[in-house]
């Protein structure tokens, strides 16, 4: 049995750290916020001193929360956030590109002509979201100097000096072969990568490293990309199960097990994780905007906060009529159109600020939905029900919007912070490698379950009418 290890989840809007012990679970917890900028023409930076300062801060604080030591430590990442640095001095060349950020379309319609091959071989459509076109628009428009990596890498040879990435990061980049699970040459060659030294791809179970960033040297033994990790903590493990996190965008992913799956229906085909070097595999459906659509509406002044959501949206019975299609940042799967923007319709006089914030439940829910029917196709039968997580599971009125859309139950995970628990239960593996999967990852058990209320004909009207301002946004310009 492993002692407590300290888990840190780095995402785009702050890090959480867990202190997590195998017998009595998180003993201690702290947060620290990072400020992505959002630019005009969809771009999205962040400082990348401010991610590595905000691990160092939200460890320190939940080891000292804890009051005890630990035995490891795990990190989850980004993903998709690519920065260039020096790979001497480990310092910054650039800012770090965000995920979100879209100012590679340019090199993705460049290279079209590429994008069938591209998504045989890595998984990927050819989409800004992912890394490489953001690291080939760095190669082309700020340094040639040092390295361009995904963020996991800086932020492991700042606490480490390892060069190296996890299995399923280095499958967000659009450079990994998925059947080999190995850099793709030919991948890099087509976005002019072929020259750049890339990192070691690891499991992600694998002690990469000692770090003294939290005050005594301590192992890192645990390295997975955030989703992957909540789909992990979800005990998502299975074939034909699936998971969505509602954080600051949505992503539901659905376990395929030990084969690469090639989505038919518009979703991403992925790995999973690579654990004592036997991989597994994944599909993987994004929603851009989620709460960051609700960031939106409270800059607006609609609502003062995620924690409005339900308060406000129960003055009104419904909708009102009102449709709103969140696509702040484009539309991912399975439409895979950047260049979409939002759209809200059917407003008048008597809207309220209750219906726009309804409206904007249904439309989270809807794209969700659309993800969930991408995945029953791929997998030749429906999901009996989805496990959730994420900070807007908080919000009754989306889960049970998310339900009657869906038709079939959504279980809230009774454990917060999933993604960080992943981390953990990835470091507890690399420490240990005598335990198993089963024994590494907390007990799974909801703390709600929404069953649908709306009958299936409501549920259906309600898609369609989704369904139909999308249509609009993509017939009308661009």
């Amino acid at each position: 049995m492993t002692g407590p290890v300290l888990a840190v989840d780095q995402g785009t809007s702050g890090t959480k750290a867990l202190v997590i012990c195998p017998e009595r679970g998180v003993i201690g917890t702290a947060s620290a916020a990072v400020r992505p900028r959002y630019l005009p023409g969809g771009r999205v930076e962040v400082d990348p001193r401010e991610l590595l300062r905000s691990v160092v801060d939200a460890g320190r604080a939940a080891l000292a929360a804890a009051g005890e030591p630990v035995t490891a430590v795990g990190l989850a990442n980004q993903g998709e956030t690519v920065l260039a640095w020096d790979p001497v001095s480990g310092r910054p060349l650039t800012d770090a590109i965000v995920w979100q950020d879209r100012r590679a379309e340019e090199i993705c319609t460049e290279l079209a002509p590429h994008a069938a091959w591209l998504r045989e071989r890595t998984g990927l459509p050819l989409d800004p979201y992912f890394a490489a076109p953001k690291m080939a628009w760095i190669r082309r428009r700020l340094t040639r100097q040092g390295v361009v990596t995904t963020s996991d890498v800086w932020l492991v040879h700042a606490l480490t000096g390892a060069f190296v990435t996890d299995a399923a990061t280095a499958g967000r980049t659009q450079l990994l072969d998925l059947d080999t699970v190995g850099w793709s040459r030919p991948a890099l060659d087509v976005f002019g990568l072929a020259d750049e030294r890339l990192p070691a791809v690891v499991d992600a179970d694998t002690q990469v490293g000692t770090t003294t960033a939290f005050g005594p040297p301590l192992p890192l033994t645990g390295l997975l990309v955030d989703q992957q990790a909540a789909l992990l903590a979800q005990r998502v493990t299975e074939p034909g199960t699936a998971k969505c996190t509602y954080g600051t965008g949505a992503f539901l992913l659905a376990q395929t097990g030990p084969l690469p799956r090639r989505s038919a229906s518009g979703l991403v085909g992925c790995v999973a994780w690579r654990l004592a070097g036997e991989t597994s595999y994944c599909l993987d459906g994004q929603v851009f905007t989620a709460a960051s659509a609700v960031r939106w509406l409270t800059d607006l002044g609609v609502i003062s906060g995620a924690g409005d959501i339900d308060s406000v949206g129960e003055t009104v019975p419904d909708a009102g009529g009102v449709t709103f299609v969140p696509a702040l940042a484009g539309l991912a799967a399975p439409w895979w159109r950047g260049d979409a923007r939002g759209s809200v319709t059917g407003l008048g006089l008597d809207t309220t600020a209750g219906h726009l914030v309804r409206a904007l439940c249904d439309g989270v829910a809807a794209q969700v939905a659309e993800l969930v029917d991408a995945v029953s196709a791929d997998l030749g039968a429906p999901l009996t029900a989805l496990r959730v997580d994420g900070g807007l599971t908080r919000s009754s009125l989306l889960m049970q919007a998310q339900a009657d859309l869906l038709q079939i139950p959504v279980e809230v995970s009774a454990l917060p912070d999933a993604t960080a628990l992943g981390a953990g239960a990835v470091a507890r593996l690399g420490l240990d490698p005598s335990l198993t999967v089963d024994e590494a990852v907390p007990e799974w058990k909801p703390s709600a379950v929404y069953e649908p209320r709306a009958g299936a004909d409501r549920a259906a009207e309600r898609r369609a009418r989704f369904n139909a301002a999308v249509s609009a946004l993509l017939d009308g310009p661009a």
